[in-house]
């Protein structure tokens, strides 16, 4: 197993569609903070979208593009006109709600939705991807236009999100399975995508995207337990401990070390959540001799002991209410968190 799907057995993410918008201008979309355990998600069929989110200034988004916002971070999305937005209105279909409005022009077309995880993933996922990404799933011209597909995952992902919008569009029995089942495989290829960009961000989609330090990646994910040293992983990418730990640093944003103890504490969260082993078997089970040592590091990561962890309800509402609840647009047409 490559360490990338080995990460993803490790946290399930789970995807689900929200709404479908279509929109005539003027619009306007606001919508976050996001609930605990949700990286919202955008992608545009078709039309044109100006984003504005922290840290990332005014972006034109393309149809093709898919926005992934994974720390929830408050966005807006608009048609860039500053004209007082049309009210919208909700049209609930067998298997997805249509938020719609009375504009005019070309006709908006955007898929919403969000990832779901569990609380003790955040750790290994949230805080290893950058705060707002976008990825193109077609080609662009010098000047910026769409053109031909990218071959490969562009392609996929691109035909992917056609296979959402034939299915948002009919009323087929198990459709809402089907478009929560092909948002979760979404996230994959969004990653997969990202870490070929020529410029990835950092964190584990610049590792993704740098494949001589793949062969540390996966002993780390494949035998977290073992006391792994730097020679050791240097040694393995055959380069200097120097060099790696420097292309650690600057790829991820964090050592080697750091992201081993991450993975450490992924599993027995994961562990104490479903089993009755006691705390030092955990302990153990993840490289731990000293069950003193282990409890002190997860507090200082999970935010609580690992006694405490386990016996606290560790799925969030968001979790819980899933398939049971959607962003609902208000008359300014801002999607609003769970009721």
């Amino acid at each position: 197993m490559d360490w990338l799907s080995r990460l993803f057995e490790l946290i399930p993410v789970q995807g689900r569609v929200d709404l479908r918008c279509l929109y005539g201008a003027p619009w306007r979309i606001e919508q976050g903070p996001a609930a605990t355990g949700e990286m919202p998600y955008h992608a545009v069929v078709a039309g044109t979208a100006i984003l504005e989110a922290p840290g990332s200034g005014q972006r034109r988004l393309l149809p093709g593009d898919i926005l992934l916002l994974p720390h929830g971070d408050f966005h807006v999305l608009h048609d860039g006109a500053g004209a007082a937005p049309n009210p919208a209105h909700n049209r609930d279909a067998l298997n997805v709600t249509f938020s719609e409005n009375a504009g005019t022009g070309e006709r908006f077309d955007l898929l919403c939705g969000h990832f779901a995880f569990a609380a003790q993933h955040h750790h290994l996922l949230q805080s290893y991807l950058p705060r707002v990404l976008v990825v193109q799933t077609a080609g662009r011209s010098a000047s910026g236009d769409a053109s031909t597909a990218q071959a490969g995952n562009g392609a996929r992902l691109a035909g992917l999100v056609s296979l959402m919008r034939i299915e948002s569009a009919a009323d087929n029995l198990g459709g809402r399975a089907m478009l929560n089942a092909l948002s979760t495989a979404m996230f994959t290829l969004i990653v997969r995508l990202s870490s070929e960009a020529g410029e990835a961000p950092q964190g584990l989609l610049a590792l993704a995207g740098y494949p001589r330090l793949a062969p540390a990646l996966a002993v780390l994910f494949r035998e977290p337990a073992r006391p792994w040293s730097l020679p050791e992983l240097a040694k393995l990418c055959n380069m200097s401990r120097a060099t790696l730990a420097r292309h650690f640093q600057e790829k991820l944003g964090k050592s080697a070390s750091d992201l081993l103890t991450d993975i450490r504490m992924t599993l027995a969260a994961n562990e104490l959540k479903k089993s009755s082993a006691s705390t030092a078997a955990v302990a153990e089970a993840v490289g731990y001799q000293s069950e003193a040592a282990f409890q002190r590091v997860f507090k200082q990561r999970m935010g609580m002991t690992p006694a405490r962890w386990r016996r606290a309800e560790q799925v969030p509402d968001s979790t819980r209410a899933f398939g049971q609840e959607i962003h609902q647009p208000t008359a300014d047409m801002r999607p609003v968190a769970r009721k």
